[in-house]
């Protein structure tokens, strides 16, 4: 059902506006309105432009609190607003020191880091590096040259150069390694190797012992720094599940404060001048229940003043939609919310999809045994993760378990338990003109039927709601379609059941007049409404047009009734397609495989109930709310709805 919405605006000091948001407005779900906006034709308002002083230590406590390590911890609510400003201080300042530590470390390991993959290449090579880097006659040249170059350089080396080349690691495109060269031969040698575009690397002078040994204490420097990192780490942890459950509770109270101070965006404060008080303007939506309560309640309160509007969407635009169902039905809100909210002058259709969906989704699905899997597991998941679609796909399963019982099908199998109302695909019935037909596809029409008059009558009731006398009365879903419609069905049941059929007079009064109603809609909702319009046609087109509309008009409800068929369709399939799985399975034959009977029965039950859920979906929005819903509601948002979730 759709809640009954009232305007109301709430005023006092404006030093008071925290105070009634935390005591009063955080207990009660309002939707506020710019009052700048909806209060325009009020003197002297001004926007505040205050800076909410909330949001830098609640984005701290966010912080502080995604630390936390999981767990269940008491949430400490206890603390005033200083002492939780103080306590997000004090944290704030040892982690920041905790933080700066680790910075340096990485920042030091990543230069150690570097050095080593400098030394890595020339790992395997033997030599002393701080005596070689120290050589008085000699010179030593670290580097790598491309595989190419490197065997040119191997016949210089075997014959004219005065040099010893000594190789480390090689990779596809590089040699890497060292040269020694004595001092006189430095620069010829060192030309040879630079015509040979070799690369020079320059180690630091620092280390001791082979490159191995160096590699070794370069590694063991970087794991002693991650250490001190972890070390560190586990500081930070202590000392926020030190403080877990003040954090948690300043969370939890910096996000409702700072949500009570951004109400100020809404709100409107009153320019008084003469150094008198300014006041505070909040206005929007509320429940009635709740203005009764909260009226109720600040009646006492001397600085809170509330004035409830009467009559508020006249004058400023429509009521925002607050849907309140039983938590039965809760689920199926989704597929309103899917085709759109209703308006506050129409019916809320929860209740009708949820009722119409199962009950069509169990018919088209009927199987106890795959029903009850349906049940259970969306029951489940619908319980432990709060998903809509779930608890839908459970209650659906109920109804599809009961079919499952009438038509006496349990997985598949037909012969298990006795059918209590019919077999789908054996199920016969005779009708005049027409000869045999599945039974199911007559009680799906006939089901149909009743379905287009009931929506027909909900048309006119939200047609009443919205005083819309033209969709009303004389539109094809509206009292003149009803007649039109209604006639119809009870000629063609009485045929069909071999009664006498209404007579000619009786034909022309409840067929005729409808159709003149549909043809002359416009004109005849211009005379009661006593609105003056000219045809701005002339008369040819408007009975063209009237002819055509016509035409569609009758289509529409041959279309809209054939479209039921569908759910007799579909519980004759699922019958057929059970049957295949249980020859392919092997169970019609009495040797069963059920590795195969089970899997089928999951493709089945997965692949037919999706296209089912579409189908019935289908129906739903095409053939059912196409007749009387428009679904241009806006929702209801209310400004304390986050710090409630929490």
């Amino acid at each position: 059902m759709i809640v009954k919405m009232k305007f109301l605006s709430i005023s006092g000091p404006r030093t008071d506006i925290d105070r009634v948001c935390d005591v009063y407005l955080s207990k009660y779900e309002m939707q506020l309105e710019n009052a700048l906006t909806e209060l325009k034709t009020t003197d002297n308002l001004m926007p505040f432009v205050e800076v909410n002083p909330y949001k830098e230590p609640l984005a701290k406590a966010e912080q502080f609190a995604a630390l936390i390590p999981d767990g269940n911890v008491h949430v400490d609510a206890s603390m005033t607003e200083d002492e939780m400003i103080t306590l997000i201080r004090n944290i704030n300042h040892n982690y920041l020191e905790l933080v700066e530590k680790k910075e340096l470390l990485k920042k030091k390991a990543d230069g150690i880091k570097d050095n080593l993959n400098v030394l890595e290449p020339f790992r395997p090579l033997e030599l002393d590096l701080y005596k070689v880097m120290r050589y008085k006659y000699m010179k030593v040249r670290f580097g790598r040259i491309e595989v190419d170059y490197y065997k040119r350089l191997e016949r210089y080396l075997f014959s004219d150069l005065n040099a010893i080349f000594l190789e480390g690691v090689r990779n596809e495109n590089y040699v890497y390694g060292c040269y020694f060269v004595s001092n006189a031969e430095a620069s010829k040698v060192d030309s040879v190797f630079n015509s040979l575009h070799f690369e020079r690397i320059s180690l630091s002078r620092d280390y001791v012992g082979t490159p191995e040994l160096a590699c070794q204490d370069i590694q063991k420097e970087i794991n002693d720094s991650a250490e001190q990192m972890k070390e560190i780490d586990t500081k930070i942890e202590e000392l926020m599940t030190k403080h877990a459950s003040q954090l948690l509770g300043a969370r939890r109270r910096l996000e409702e404060l700072s949500n009570n101070f951004d109400v100020r965006k809404m709100a409107a404060r009153t320019d008084v001048g003469d150094n008198k008080e300014d006041y505070y303007i909040l206005c929007g939506w509320m429940g009635e229940k709740d203005v009764e309560a909260f009226v109720k309640e600040a009646e006492h309160d001397d600085k809170v003043f509330i004035v409830v509007e009467e009559d508020k969407e006249k004058f400023f635009g429509d009521p925002p939609t607050k849907l309140k169902n039983p938590r039965f039905f809760k689920p199926f809100e989704m597929f309103i919310r899917m085709y759109g909210l209703p308006a506050h002058d129409e019916m809320d259709p929860t209740m009708f999809v949820a009722l119409t969906y199962t009950f069509i989704f169990g018919a088209m699905f009927g199987d106890m045994g795959q029903g009850l899997c349906l049940f259970v597991i969306g029951g489940l998941l619908y319980l432990i993760k709060k998903i809509d679609l779930a608890g839908i796909i459970s209650i659906a399963g109920l109804f599809s378990t009961f079919f499952g019982y009438m038509f006496g099908s349990i997985f598949g199998f037909e012969n298990i338990i006795e059918a209590h109302w019919l077999r789908p695909v054996e199920a016969m019935t005779n009708l005049p003109f027409i000869g045999q037909l599945n039974t199911v596809f007559v009680v799906a029409i006939a089901f149909g039927m009743a379905l287009n008059l009931l929506v027909m009558i909900f048309n006119v009731v939200n047609a009443i709601k919205s005083h819309d006398l033209e969709n009303g009365l004389f539109s094809n879903n509206g009292v003149a379609g009803l007649v039109f419609y209604g006639f119809l069905v009870l000629t063609i049941v009485l045929y069909m059941t071999g009664h006498k059929v209404p007579g000619n007079i009786m034909m022309v009064i409840f067929l005729g007049v409808p159709i003149l109603m549909f043809v002359f809609k416009e004109p005849l909702a211009n005379l009661v409404q006593k609105r003056h319009k000219k045809m701005e046609e002339g008369k040819v087109m408007f009975f063209v047009q009237a002819f055509f509309e016509l035409f569609e008009t009758m289509l529409s409800y041959f279309s809209n009734t054939i479209s039921y068929v569908r759910i007799g369709a579909f519980a004759v399939s699922h019958a057929a397609m059970m049957e295949v799985v249980l020859m392919l399975s092997g169970a019609s034959e009495g040797s069963t495989n059920w590795i195969v009977f089970v899997l089928g029965n999951i493709l089945v039950c997965g692949l037919e109930g999706l296209v089912v859920g579409i189908q019935v979906l289908r129906l739903e929005y095409y053939e059912m709310f196409s007749r009387f819903y428009k679904g241009n509601g806006r929702e209801f948002k209310p400004f304390n709805n986050h710090s409630k979730e929490h």
